[in-house]
């Protein structure tokens, strides 16, 4: 066993029992590299990694390549997904040496004090395709290393003057932040619309939750439709796991077909929600029937036992890819028998296959065509489809499982917890509010320490690594979202504390953020991510955050720190913003404005649930409501927009307003419905 046996991170302990003498992150490997004056070989990954794997066997797990790396260099491996900020610096430097291209596993040389001098992402043990073999690339960069240290030394600083640059804030004036860059974002999007196949471009293929939440929310009747064509057809597809739900992390193809088969908690918390949002603009129970899939997917397979929830599952089982998730017909005629044409029809399986002589299953045909086709009614079909995927489930749970990553990432889990918060009001399923609360009490209990947040646990094991930026702007929604739920005033208290040391502990001399904080150890540069990737930047979601938390308390400092933020990427948004979705959303807040909706009633009186169901059951993303079970003749004790709330009469009463400037009091549904900012309906 090496130096990562005792590590939280499944990642790392795949790899403990290499050859390899790998070190985790920290003060040991690197004293190590500058005492003994030898470089760094720094790898990459996450545990649901595909090519990670295949480098392993390949490369780490061989003892010759093995010797030449223990012999020339200090050999460090990270979980990208603990540690963001490295993974988020060095990714920088890879594209940087690589023209563009970045992706896991990740592979940089250092020098002794961090500074890369080299790097890329896989290499094959044997030359091909143009590509070096992994030894020759030990070899040829030990002898640079060695040989010509004043070329090494000059490119790992003009490598890390660059990384100190590239996380600057690009600037940019509060004035430019109007519904003319609104207008402008989402008509800039439109021109990478996919109409066919739904999405943005081509191949590969990514869901891009976040832009499909803007265009909801503020793109015109088009791009609406477009979101919703997409939402369809990503469902119907091999994307989504037709037999147990949830959605794989990306298409390899345009048409969604063939995914690359990891299942990541934060896609299927974010989809959730745009399902979720999909369902309420259009009342169509398929979106409804989406999002409660996903859901039911993460309570039965992602749930950990104290509440939390595991982050990955591999795309990989018995050294396969895909092998869980895929078919033959000869299968599914064994386990479906007189019920195998029906799955043969509706999920497209043929005796080719469509992935290396398997099926993976989609949905091939509007359900209307494949009843008329099968000669049943549509009731009847659904009732054999639900049948034919219960068959298939039990069959499936009898195979070897992907591999699962059951480390609790406190970002990750504050995107899961707003989603099923907001789905628990929107449905009115206690079950998914239950959810939410357990999750909401584990990491209030193990993973926070006064205002401070802790990045990961695994188990009984609480990791060291404090909060980065994403884990506090994430948790804080989460929290935001399940206040509106419960109405537990302990959750908002949470919320802006954490905002508050937050504020304190992120931000940077021009107004933005860093993604890491006073108290994280200093890097070659200080992490600083602008855009989008799979997950939000935290700093746009940080910006939502304070956003709504201004409607909640009427501080101007929240509003103000938000529009700084913002205006660092006013000529982005213009001009790429498919790579700034959440900016974007938070943009639409500081814009058009957030309704505050106070409401004084007994949470368990059906006035009061009337009222609070015409505010929350429609789509009205930029309103946040507050309930006191009694008046509040004074300040309220935690929430400013309750202050000096009290009922009309005996009537439970409801109070509208925008930046604490209020309309009259009125305590019926249809006077309250005149009030508020019209719903987002589609026909």
């Amino acid at each position: 066993m090496n130096s990562l046996a005792n590590e939280t991170s499944p990642y790392l302990l795949q790899h403990a029992d290499n050859p390899v003498a790998w070190y985790p992150w920290g003060e040991t490997a690197l004293t190590r590299a500058r005492t003994e004056n030898k470089p760094i070989l720094l790898s990459i990954g996450y545990s649901a990694c595909h090519w990670c794997h295949v480098m392993a066997h390949e490369s780490f797990e061989d003892p010759a390549t093995a010797q030449i790396m223990n012999d020339l260099y200090i050999n460090i491996k990270v979980d990208r997904e603990e540690r963001p900020d490295l993974d988020d610096l060095y990714m920088a430097a890879v594209q940087t040496f690589t023209g563009g291209h970045g992706g896991w596993p990740m592979t940089l040389f250092l020098l002794p004090d961090g500074r890369p001098f080299y790097g890329g992402t896989y290499f094959p043990p044997q030359p091909r395709q143009g590509m070096p073999s992994f030894q020759q690339v030990l070899a040829g960069v030990y002898d640079a290393f060695r040989n010509r240290p004043a070329e090494v030394e000059r490119a790992g600083t003009d490598i890390a003057a660059a990384l100190q640059r590239d996380h600057l804030g690009i600037g940019g004036m509060t004035s430019e932040l109007n519904a003319d860059l609104i207008a402008a974002a989402a008509d800039r999007m439109k021109e990478a619309f996919d109409r066919r196949f739904g999405g943005f471009g081509g191949s590969p293929k990514f869901p891009n939750p976040m832009n499909l939440e803007f265009l909801l929310r503020a793109g015109d009747a088009e791009s609406r439709a477009h979101v919703l064509h997409t939402l369809r057809r990503m469902a119907r597809g091999g994307i989504y796991d037709q037999i147990g739900g949830g959605f794989h992390r990306y298409s390899v193809d345009a048409i969604w077909l063939v995914p690359h088969f990891e299942k990541m908690l934060y896609d299927n918390a974010q989809l959730s929600r745009v399902y979720l949002h999909a369902y309420q603009v259009t009342g169509d129970d398929f979106f409804k029937t989406i999002a409660c899939e996903i859901y039911d997917y993460v309570l039965r397979e992602m749930t950990a036992p104290d509440g939390g929830f595991y982050s990955t599952t591999d795309a990989d089982s018995e050294g396969e890819e895909g092998k869980f998730f895929v078919w033959t017909t000869t299968e599914l005629r064994q386990l479906l028998g007189d019920r195998a044409r029906i799955a043969l029809e509706v999920f497209g399986a043929t005796e080719r296959g469509n992935f290396e002589g398997h099926n993976i299953l989609f949905v091939s045909n509007d359900e209307a065509v494949s009843a008329e086709r099968l000669g049943m009614t549509i009731p009847d079909l659904h009732a054999a489809l639900k049948s034919i995927k219960d068959t298939l489930f039990a069959a499936r749970s009898q195979r070897v499982a992907p591999g699962l990553d059951d480390k609790l990432l406190t970002a990750w889990n504050g995107m899961m917890l707003a989603s099923l918060s907001e789905a628990a009001r929107v449905l009115d399923r206690a079950d998914y509010a239950a959810a939410a609360l357990r999750c909401a009490r584990y990491f209030d209990t193990h993973m926070r320490d006064g205002d401070r947040l802790l990045r990961t646990a695994r188990g009984e094991k609480i990791g060291t690594i404090g909060g980065f930026l994403e884990d506090y702007a994430c948790w804080i929604d989460g929290l935001l979202e399940l206040y509106q739920t419960t109405f537990d005033a302990q959750w908002f208290v949470r919320a802006r504390g954490l905002a508050d040391h937050a504020l304190a502990i992120f931000r940077a001399d021009d107004g933005g953020f860093f993604d890491t904080s006073t108290a994280h150890e200093a890097l070659i540069a200080r992490p600083r991510a602008l855009q989008d990737n799979a997950t939000p930047a935290g700093a746009s979601m940080f910006a939502r955050d304070l956003v709504r938390l201004e409607a909640y308390t009427g501080a101007g400092v929240y509003g103000e720190a938000a529009q700084r933020a913002l205006a660092l990427l006013a000529s982005a948004l213009r001009e790429a913003p498919q790579a700034f979705g959440e900016a974007l959303n938070a943009l639409v807040g500081v814009v058009l404005g957030v309704s505050e909706v106070a409401i004084v009633g007994a949470p368990s009186d059906a006035a009061t649930r009337a009222l609070l169901d015409l505010v929350q059951k429609p789509y009205r993303p930029d309103v946040i409501t507050a309930l006191a079970p009694a008046s509040v003749a004074a300040a309220h004790e935690s929430i400013p927009l309750l202050d000096y709330r009290v009922t009309r009469g005996a009537a439970p009463t409801a109070y509208v307003c925008q930046r604490f400037v209020c309309q009259m009091p009125v305590t019926a549904p249809d006077a309250l419905a005149g009030l508020l900012p019209a719903s987002i309906t589609i026909a």
